[in-house]
């Protein structure tokens, strides 16, 4: 079975994934030589969910090591990914699964979507109209991941035009933040907004609709990759 996952949520694997079974042998084959495959990896290896346990040198030798059954997950950073990136397009991991163990498999895909989802409706800096984010909050991700939120917490949220931004674990739930998948009904492009954007409505926070909209959205880095949280 092969999955196109969006590199973003892999790299939230390490983070926000908290459910049997775990540990699952990985082989990973990579294509090119980037920032984002080292992160890619580097998540991978952070994971509680994967072992990665090999790395293979070409498609074929992937491929056998599932075959035999040496590794469950298989995956690849392509060599145009980093491309595919600047320019915008749906870049992709493929992560070729091997499907008889399919508790093992369902989890792993599952967790993707398991939480339930958010709608808002700011109004967006880039044209002055509303639009409908999706995506689920980010107290519930923080949550499925085993953190207990607290006052004297702050959550870093990093993006992948290296912007980061500190906030305070009582503003992201008084907020009501999510991590927006989706704009008017369609997937957060990377290169763009997405694919994931940490973000709240601020048309319904008094403090912050009497603001001008590019000072509205200093507390939500689109391109969210990678989340931190610290005591203060």
């Amino acid at each position: 079975m092969m999955l196109a996952i969006p590199v973003v949520q892999l790299l939230l694997f390490g983070y926000a994934i908290n459910s049997e079974p775990r540990h699952l042998p990985t082989a990973l084959l990579v294509q090119e030589d980037s920032v984002f495959a080292r992160s890619i990896t580097a998540a991978l290896k952070n994971s509680a969910y994967f072992d990665l346990v090999a790395q293979a040198r070409t498609p074929g030798e992937l491929d056998e090591m599932v075959r035999r059954g040496e590794v469950q997950f298989a995956i690849t950073i392509p060599g145009d990914f980093t491309r595919r990136v600047a320019r915008g397009d749906q870049a992709q991991i493929l992560v070729d699964v091997d499907a008889t163990d399919p508790s093992a498999t369902g989890a792993a895909v599952a967790a993707l979507a398991a939480l339930p989802a958010q709608t808002i409706k700011p109004t967006l800096e880039y044209d002055a109209k509303a639009h409908e984010l999706k995506g689920p909050l980010i107290i519930d991700v923080l949550k499925a991941a085993g953190v207990k939120a607290g006052d004297g917490q702050s959550v870093l949220l990093r993006a992948l035009d290296g912007y980061a931004v500190a906030v305070p674990m009582a503003e992201i739930q008084q907020r009501r933040f999510i991590f927006a998948t989706h704009i008017d009904g369609q997937p957060l492009a990377l290169g763009g907004l997405g694919p994931l954007w940490a973000v709240f409505d601020a048309d319904r926070s008094a403090d912050m609709a009497v603001k001008p909209l590019k000072q509205r959205f200093a507390l939500c880095p689109w391109g969210t990759y990678h989340v931190e949280v610290a005591a203060i």
